[in-house]
């Protein structure tokens, strides 16, 4: 069988197991997750060695520090995951909710239901907890998912979905409705985005070529979880001891994550003063500056100019842009044409130039004297997400399981009919 014919052979099964999950009751998908949670736990050992497995060998090709610590698995990573697994399933269910309803004139009356989107493909470097984090929000909306890892995960991903298959069959769930691509040559990627019978919709989460490419191939409707280039405005009045804190943050914490500061925009007034503590505190932490001109007198010894390509670029690393702006203007305009509507961030004291950057601002979250590590899923209270969304249809930032349903519209009538 090619890889073509065995990547058509799970769409048929993942669209038929569609069926299936996509009715089943909210017991029934309760059930499923908090057994996975119970596999996690008694499998921590056998999952942890497959992981070992993969990061060893990406030592050994020489893998990147921001993806290498992507791949690796932890005991702390482990308990998240079980974590995800049992807050998604006390939340509530949506499928088959009416979230409105009104009636019309001829006595129609009109709702809208929360419905699955039906088969989901998932494909993305790195993570293996996207394996469960996707999994799981995948099947609690009611859909069947397919996912594709990247090959440097594919131990891990194996032990993973292997524990997704039995918490499937203990819930009496079609095991189809979770299914993990082994395959990994890019032709299993290209099958994948040519299945438009099967799959209703596919979401890359990965870099920016991985993006793109899925993008320009796929038949289906695609959600982006695309770059973060993400900006903090440091306003004239801000608190200068809680925005060094937030700055440092979100570049220092962890700065190959797609919420990582990129750029730091200073208010002129705000400059002197600021930039000499985040070259104290940040420096200290192994952070380079990539400084315009009149920044770079106050960031010390790990400042150097800034190159027109350090603007709009997402670093993966401890580098962070600096420029010093006029005012709330300045820096609203460069983030409309350097940011990636991921995540912009304000530190301020000023109630005005607060309300105009959120709504000014366009990105997928927008914040006011909060870190920019917060534009994620668990930390928004949406449980574990599929990704960030950073373009507008459907989604539009972190999805959890409302923004992986869609609605119809119901009606009940009394033998009406058009006039």
């Amino acid at each position: 069988m090619t890889v073509s014919e065995e990547i058509a052979r799970m769409g048929v099964q993942a669209r038929e197991a569609a069926r299936v999950v996509g009715v089943a009751a909210p017991g029934q998908k309760t059930l499923l997750l908090t057994c996975l949670a119970d596999l996690l736990k008694q499998h921590e050992k056998k999952i942890l060695a497959a992981n070992a497995e993969d990061v060893k060998a990406a030592r050994a090709e020489n893998m990147d520090a921001p993806r290498l610590d992507r791949l690796t698995l932890t005991l702390g990573i482990m308990e998240e995951m079980r974590a995800a697994c049992l807050h998604v399933a006390d939340m509530p269910d949506p499928v088959g909710a009416t979230e409105e309803q009104w009636q019309r004139p001829n006595g129609l009356l009109v709702g809208r239901m929360r419905i699955p989107l039906g088969v989901i493909a998932m494909i993305y470097e790195a993570r293996p907890n996207v394996t469960i984090d996707a999994a799981i929000l995948c099947l609690k909306a009611g859909n069947a998912v397919i996912l594709r890892g990247g090959s440097e995960a594919l131990r891990s991903n194996i032990a993973l979905a292997e524990l997704l298959q039995k918490a499937l069959v203990q819930a009496n769930l079609p095991p189809a409705s979770a299914q993990l691509v082994t395959q990994t040559g890019h032709a299993a990627v290209t099958a994948l985005c040519k299945l438009g019978g099967c799959v209703d919709v596919i979401i890359p989460r990965g870099g920016e070529g991985l993006v793109r490419a899925v993008t320009e191939a796929a038949v289906m409707p695609v959600l982006k979880h695309f770059v973060g280039v993400c900006h903090a405005f440091i306003d004239a009045d801000a608190d200068f001891d809680a925005a060094l804190e937030i700055v440092h943050n979100g570049k220092v914490q962890r700065p190959g994550v797609c919420n990582a500061l990129e750029c730091l925009l200073v208010h002129k007034d705000a400059a002197k003063r600021f930039l000499p503590m985040v070259a104290a505190k940040l420096g200290a932490a192994g952070v380079e500056f990539r400084a315009c001109p009149r920044s770079m007198p106050l960031l010390g010894a790990r400042a150097i100019p800034q190159k027109p390509g350090d603007l709009g670029q997402e670093f993966h690393d401890l580098i962070l842009a600096v420029c010093v702006v006029e005012n709330l203007d300045e820096a609203l305009q460069m983030i409309a044409r350097y940011g990636s509507q991921h995540t912009e961030i304000i530190c301020t004291g000023n109630h005005a130039n607060a309300m105009r950057f959120l709504r000014e601002a366009d990105a997928s979250m927008v914040a006011v004297n909060a870190s920019s590590r917060f534009n994620d899923g668990g930390q928004l209270g949406l449980g574990a997400e599929i990704g960030i969304s950073t373009s507008k249809l459907h989604a539009y930032g972190p999805m959890g399981v409302r923004e992986l349903t869609t609605t119809k519209f119901v009606v009940f009538g009394q033998g009406q009919v058009r006039l």
